[in-house]
Formats: C-alpha cells, sequence, structure tokens
C-alpha cells in the first residue's frame, strides 16, 4: 500500500488519521494520506518566516536554473514518494488509477507542468512585464528609467487544488522563482502532482523548507487560507464563492469560457469547426478555459448540429488507449448529478440537446466506470438556463445573439476567443470588462502562451509596489 505523508517544512511526517483513496473503477483502496488538522497547520504556518527565509539564501537567477533542472527530473527521473519511489511511468499510472484520467490526458498535462517549469524565466518575465529580476533580489532598482522598489506581501503561498485537471499546477509553481514558499493542500483523488513537483524541485536544490504539502479537511483548508498571507483557491462557484470579497485569495473558479465569431466571419463559420471542437474537447472537457458556449450572431443550429457530429465520435475507451479523448468520473454520484442539472435545464423551452440523437444517453456506464458523453445544446436565448452554463465534461452551449448585443449579455468569461477581422468590434472586446483572457483569432481557448498570465497575475497577487526615493547620506 503507497502511504502519503504530510510534509512539514520538506520533512515527512505521517500522521494516525489517514484518507483512503480508492482506485477509480474497482473502487479498492489504492493509496493512503496522512491528514494533517487544523491545529497542526495553523502551529506549522507559526514559521512562514524561516520557510521564505530558506528562498532568500538564493538569487532569483539561482531559483530559476533549479526550476529549469526540476522541469526534467519531474517529467524523467525517479523521485520519492511517500516510502518508497516513483517513476514517471509510475506517476502517470498512479494518477490515472485515482482520477481516471486517461494516459494520454496524463501526459499532455504533464508536458503542461513541465513546460511551467522549463519556462519559468518566460513566465517570470511575462508576469513582471520584463522587470529586471534583481529588483526582486535587492528590494529596489531602476526599471524603464525609473526608481522601483517592490515587498513581498507574504511570507507563503497557501493553495487549495483541485482533482479535475493536473495542468493547473503550473499556476503555483512560479511562486518558488519569486522567494515565496508554498503550502499546499492537494485535491482528494489527486495527491500525486504536487508531492512529485515538489520532491523535483528540492532534488534540483530548492530548500525543503520552503514547502509544505498538507492533505486535510475543510478545516484544514480554513486553517491555510487564513493563516497564509496569500492564497489561491481551485474550485467551483459554491466552494469560492465564500472567499469571493476577500483581495488575500486568487480564485480559480468556472471559466465560462467562449468562442465567438463576428458578423464578417460568422458566413464562413465552416472554417473554424476544429478550433470549436478544440476549445470544447481537448482535456477531457475538464478545464476552465475550455470552451463552454460558442456564441454566434447566426447560424447557431446549423454550427450546433456541426459540433455535435463531430463530438459523437467520442466514446469511453481504455486508460492505456492513446486515443482516449474523455475521463470517467472517479465517484459516479456525480456525474448523475451533473447530468440531471443538465436535463432540468432541457425541461426549460428554448433549448435542445443536439447530441441526443447520437446515443440512447448522456450518463454511460463502460468497463465498470460512469462516464459523461459530449454534451451540445442550442439556446434560442441567451437568457436560456443553460447558455452560460459549465460542467466537468465536455459541454457547450451555441447561443445566436446580435453582435451590437453581444458583449452586454455576455458575462464575466475566463477565455474568449473572437474570430473577426472587425476592428471596431475588436476594440470593443478589448475595452470589455467581462473578458478576462482574449485570444483575437482562429485560436483554441484551450492554448497558452507561457508569456502571458493565466488567470490574475501571481505576481502583483505576491508583491506590491512602494514608492521609492534614494539619496546619499553624508
Amino acid at each position: 500500500m503507497i502511504h502519503i505523508p504530510i510534509l512539514r517544512k520538506g520533512n515527512p511526517y505521517k500522521s494516525i488519521d489517514v484518507a483512503r483513496v480508492p482506485h477509480y473503477r474497482t473502487r479498492e483502496t489504492f493509496v493512503e494520506m496522512s491528514q494533517a488538522n487544523a491545529g497542526l497547520i495553523r502551529r506549522d504556518l507559526l514559521e512562514q518566516d524561516k520557510m521564505r527565509a530558506a528562498l532568500t539564501a538564493f538569487t532569483t537567477d539561482q531559483l530559476l536554473a533549479m526550476c529549469k533542472a526540476a522541469a526534467e527530473y519531474y517529467m524523467h527521473e525517479t523521485l520519492p514518494c511517500g516510502d518508497g519511489e516513483q517513476t514517471a511511468d509510475d506517476y502517470v499510472r498512479q494518477l490515472s488509477a485515482t482520477t481516471g484520467m486517461p494516459h494520454v490526458l496524463v501526459r499532455r498535462n504533464m508536458k503542461k507542468i513541465y513546460g511551467a517549469m522549463a519556462e519559468m524565466e518566460s513566465m517570470i518575465a511575462g508576469l513582471t512585464r520584463g522587470l529586471d529580476l534583481k529588483i526582486l533580489d535587492d528590494g529596489f532598482g531602476t526599471h524603464e528609467g525609473h526608481a522601483v522598489s517592490f515587498f513581498p506581501r507574504t511570507n507563503s503561498l497557501g493553495v487549495i487544488l483541485p482533482s479535475n485537471s493536473p495542468g493547473v499546477h503550473s499556476l503555483w509553481i512560479p511562486a518558488i522563482a519569486m522567494k515565496v514558499a508554498l503550502v499546499l493542500k492537494p485535491g482528494s483523488s489527486e495527491p500525486w502532482s504536487p508531492y512529485r513537483v515538489a520532491q523535483a524541485m528540492i532534488k534540483a536544490g530548492v530548500p525543503q523548507e520552503a514547502f509544505g504539502y498538507y492533505p486535510t479537511d475543510h478545516g484544514g483548508s480554513g486553517a491555510i487560507l487564513n493563516n497564509c498571507g496569500r492564497g489561491m483557491f481551485f474550485g467551483d462557484s459554491s466552494a469560492v464563492g465564500k472567499y469571493a470579497n476577500d483581495s488575500r485569495i486568487e480564485l480559480h473558479g468556472t471559466g465560462y469560457s467562449k468562442v465567438i465569431i463576428g458578423e464578417d466571419c460568422i458566413d464562413d463559420w465552416e472554417k473554424y469547426l476544429d478550433v470549436m471542437v478544440a476549445s470544447i474537447v481537448e482535456n477531457g472537457g475538464r478545464s476552465c478555459i475550455n470552451a463552454s458556449g460558442v456564441w454566434v450572431p447566426r447560424h447557431g443550429k446549423a454550427i450546433a448540429e456541426a459540433i455535435a457530429a463531430r463530438l459523437a465520435e467520442v466514446a469511453p475507451r481504455d486508460e492505456e488507449d492513446p486515443t482516449a479523448q474523455i475521463s470517467p468520473f472517479a465517484n459516479g454520484e456525480v456525474a448523475n448529478r451533473i447530468s440531471a442539472l443538465v436535463d432540468s435545464g432541457l425541461r426549460e423551452a428554448g433549448a435542445t440537446d443536439v447530441t441526443a440523437k447520437y446515443r440512447e444517453s448522456r450518463l454511460v456506464e463502460w468497463n465498470g466506470a460512469t462516464y459523461l458523453l459530449p454534451t451540445v445544446v442550442h439556446c434560442e436565448s441567451y437568457e436560456h438556463p443553460l447558455a452560460n452554463r459549465e460542467f466537468l465534461f465536455p459541454f457547450a452551449s451555441v447561443v445566436e445573439v446580435p453582435q451590437d448585443q453581444l458583449l452586454n449579455v455576455i458575462g464575466p468569461s475566463l477565455v474568449v476567443t473572437a474570430i473577426t477581422n472587425d476592428q471596431e468590434f475588436i476594440d470593443r472586446i478589448i475595452t470589455s470588462p467581462h473578458v478576462d483572457r482574449l485570444n483575437i483569432g482562429a485560436i483554441p481557448t484551450m492554448q497558452i502562451s507561457w508569456d502571458q498570465p493565466h488567470e490574475g497575475n501571481l505576481f502583483e497577487h505576491l508583491y506590491a509596489r512602494r514608492a521609492f526615493q534614494r539619496a546619499a547620506v553624508a
């Protein structure tokens, strides 16, 4: 039996209390995780200053070099995993066993995490807008001809992690290069990625004191967010809503990402079918940057039919099948509840499940696991309950909205891919407060660039700029 311990300033610690994580198919216990209670977490976090001090002993350039070395260790090497060791192939199989994610999707997510560490210099340059990183070492310097000074808002970043997609771990990794310690609460069925990243970093020379790893319950999660100076919380809207007004916490919830086609391009919509399909189905539809909506001025029914025909080819496959595109649900009851929510929305007039004609049921049992098949819904109005919804599988609504009304009704959208050459429309999108990340042109919503912030800006979350002047002292 694999046992994953707590890491207290990098030191393994076995707890009497354990959580047993089952194999997604057999439901037999696959791994045990030591559980940290809120009191232990609060006690450890009294020494956050020492965690950060271990990082400040190094220059930013040295930490960047360590991140680059850690990328290779994470991707290829055998690393500690509890009482034993874990090869890269072990990691793929183990992560798949507890989450159901097919191996091919695990490996794609590995590449994202690898890229975050290997391209850390580009990431930091994008987050800091090209700041001379020596300024982080000295606390002050010159940027674009002006004296500047930055100070850390916190000694540690507390991160409450999900289980749906390993790729999200690329978002908190830059904290190490910014000399901010990490306090990580892994997802209940995905303890593997944050533990392996920490071990790769430690092997690369990052001081182990900079890492806290606390499998815990809701009370322990609250202790992390309440006692770390800055936090990052991944979860659905109901989970993260409690912290909606807490500026210390960067929230990563539902994305409501969309593909928009402008009036000038809509009559050629067939050219962009690949972009729409990829935006919806890549990574099994489980990322906040997957498109959950396609918003167009006309041809909505035809577009929905074309997307549905393509997605009808997606079917459950064995976890080792390289053509697998969707993941089962580790807990089948979750799939049942999601499918019921979709059906509830469809009972209201004005929406049609265009994919229904291609199958007997959206909810399927296959090889001992529960799946939700991709679903495309055509909505006659943006006001329909399913027009702007997001679920944990490939789901998208196709909505017809006049272009001159679209930006008034689109709602908050993490990523918008706008397929248009209309400069006036582009200017309106650029100034829209509803669009967080913007792609102009036929770029899938899932396509990322390392020098662009994904959601929010981690540097601005962790550092603040102060007014600064300096004169010689006689």
